[in-house]
């Protein structure tokens, strides 16, 4: 298929592989292409009982996407655009409405790291797939800190979290273990990576068993911390506006209030609002609205929003300390979060208006 990215078919068992361990296997614009390719062909192939997604390595399934790529592009064209960049975000997001809606079994081996890109290709077909987690699982929907979103559908499956846990992810950008991830209802299954060799062997040919093959090589997830912070994430979280949040964090001494308040003043006071106002809106849509509304997000940040700026300060010259725009959560309006929401093409000119 691509370097980055290999499939193979054997006794009804499809495996998509990820390969791309010098980035913890961020996404590419080749790679997205590749995996959609494979998965169009294999949806009405009859040899196919199974789809499952992994990673070659121990360390990531999928850090997301290559935001180095995005930054050097980005910065070389006017306005932040170009039609790569643009390709990249209409077909990764695509790609995400496809694996919602594959019509068969769809299972994400998530080993390692899990974050951006890699929650939206894990995240989806919520009948006909399964979302297995690992001991080593580390996931998150870091994107406030780069001045982004939490895009690849974001709006929807985050908006869905019960118990405000979504915002406090997606405010926070903070990273969860597997048992956290079961727990928010962002896994469905822990299999121990040292049985993920067996668990391939026990699909290939198991057909309309598979989902048993699954919970057979499935243990108890151990208890979730995130479960005992439950009660503070609701008492903070579900405030109506992010100063709010962040007002009443800072009357709570307790150390994980005090660590969420920290990581959230570090981020995009801007994106922040967005965010919010992203899981608002989200909560209320189908995917496919949700996928819309975030291409045209996505389109503004890179047009005047912070997440060159940000980028910049955490992966190419690693000072970071962004200097974001505007700098202080004061200075965020309603106007201007409104903006980010604001139509960029007409419906009928939309390039995810075929999503349904």
């Amino acid at each position: 298929m691509t370097d980055h990215l290999h499939t193979t078919l054997s006794a009804g068992l499809a495996c998509i592989t990820l390969d791309r361990p010098r980035a913890l296997n961020a996404l590419s614009l080749a790679m997205i292409r590749s995996m959609t390719a494979a998965l169009q062909a294999w949806r009405d192939d009859p040899a196919v009982a199974v789809v499952v997604v992994r990673s070659s390595m121990g360390r990531a399934f999928c850090a997301g996407g290559d935001i180095r790529y995005f930054h050097e592009v980005a910065s070389a064209t006017p306005r932040g655009g170009s039609l790569t960049l643009e390709d990249f975000f209409t077909e990764e997001y695509a790609l995400n409405h496809l694996i919602h809606h594959y019509p068969k079994p769809y299972v994400a081996l998530m080993d390692g790291v899990v974050m951006g890109g890699g929650m939206g290709i894990s995240q989806g077909s919520p009948t006909l797939g399964l979302r297995v987690v690992t001991e080593r699982t580390r996931m998150a929907m870091p994107e406030v800190g780069i001045g982004l979103f939490p895009d690849v559908g974001g709006s929807y499956f985050l908006s869905r979290v019960p118990a405000f846990l979504g915002r406090y992810l997606a405010l926070t950008g903070h990273t969860i273990g597997g048992a956290d991830a079961i727990h928010a209802g962002l896994a469905d299954l822990l299999v121990p990576f040292e049985d993920h060799a067996g668990l391939l062997l026990a699909l290939a040919g198991a057909g309309r068993h598979w989902r048993t093959v699954l919970e057979e090589f499935a243990v108890p997830a151990p208890p979730s911390p995130l479960a005992l912070q439950q009660a503070t994430i609701a008492r903070h979280f579900a405030l109506d506006d992010v100063a709010a949040i962040m007002a009443s964090l800072a009357t709570d001494t307790d150390e994980f209030a005090v660590q969420a308040l920290a990581s959230m003043r570090l981020r995009s006071p801007a994106m922040l609002c967005v965010t919010l106002e992203q899981l608002r809106r989200g909560a209320g849509m189908p995917l496919a609205d949700c996928l819309r509304m975030e291409r045209t997000m996505v389109r503004h940040c890179f047009e005047r929003g912070d997440v060159v700026e940000g980028i910049r300060a955490a992966v190419i010259d690693k000072d970071h300390a962004p200097q974001w725009q505007p700098a202080t959560l004061a200075e965020v309006d309603t106007a201007l979060v409104a903006s980010f929401f604001a139509p960029v093409w007409p419906a009928a000119a939309h390039p995810l208006r075929d999503l349904r």
